[in-house]
């Protein structure tokens, strides 16, 4: 049985490491392996706040010496962020995780030792859910599990629109029509479209929930009870 867990960088690194979350997160997940050896956990690291602190640095770097800073170069920036944390996640799980960080989840050849694989970013025009999405179909995960700063997915952006309302349900068109078609740099939204498109084409299930409630990270493991929301048809 195999999992994956998108961990958004925002959770691993919301300033600096959250080393408070990390203990209790490495702990849950690696009592939950122990629990039956064939059980298997895929994790994806996001970039965080390294990733916008540069890429913001960038830009404005970019203003200063009048050159026009360009998407390709902020990917990469982001991309690098997600290496580095996701070698801290790999770490962290010491030898649960045998194998190196995946950077690219298309290859052919790629090895799967352990329990844990910690994945990162690949290139740019692709986020981490991307990858995340790539690295289920590859090893057979039906569901991806989207960590995030977000308890929910809102109809709306609950900071700028106070009428938003939270779903526990919605299908991939509409979740679709709500991120678009495009990726950019940065952008921050509950999963990306390139993603998101892909996923809907295998008719993977994704649960998007808080990154920080450890109790219903376990739960959704378990196929409990879990509060977040279920993007899927």
């Amino acid at each position: 049985m195999t999992k994956v867990l998108s961990v958004g960088g925002s959770i691993i690194v919301p300033e600096k490491p959250d080393t408070e979350f990390l203990g209790k997160f490495v702990s849950m997940c690696t009592k939950w392996l122990d629990e039956d050896k064939s059980r298997r956990l895929i994790l994806v690291a996001g970039g965080g706040a390294p990733a916008r602190v540069y890429q913001n640095a960038y830009n404005e770097v970019a203003g200063i010496t009048n050159m026009k800073a360009d998407a390709n170069s902020a990917d990469w920036i982001g991309i690098m962020a997600t290496r580095i944390n996701a070698q801290l996640l790999k770490a962290c799980f010491g030898d649960y995780c045998k194998n190196d960080v995946v950077y690219n989840p298309t290859l052919d050849d790629l090895k799967f030792d352990g329990q844990v694989l910690v994945a990162s970013g690949w290139k740019p025009g692709f986020s981490t859910d991307t990858d995340a999405v790539y690295l289920g179909e590859k090893f057979d995960a039906k569901t991806i599990v989207n960590l995030s700063n977000i308890e929910k997915v809102y109809t709306d952006d609950p900071r700028k629109n106070p009428d938003a309302k939270p779903l526990d349900t919605i299908s991939w068109a509409d979740f679709r029509k709500m991120v678009g078609d495009e990726w950019t740099p940065g952008k921050n939204c509950p999963f990306d479209p390139i993603a998101s498109k892909k996923a809907s084409e295998l008719k993977m299930k994704v649960i998007c929930a808080g990154g920080k409630n450890i109790p219903n990270i376990q739960a959704i493991l378990n196929d409990e009870e879990y509060i977040g929301t279920t993007i899927g048809d």
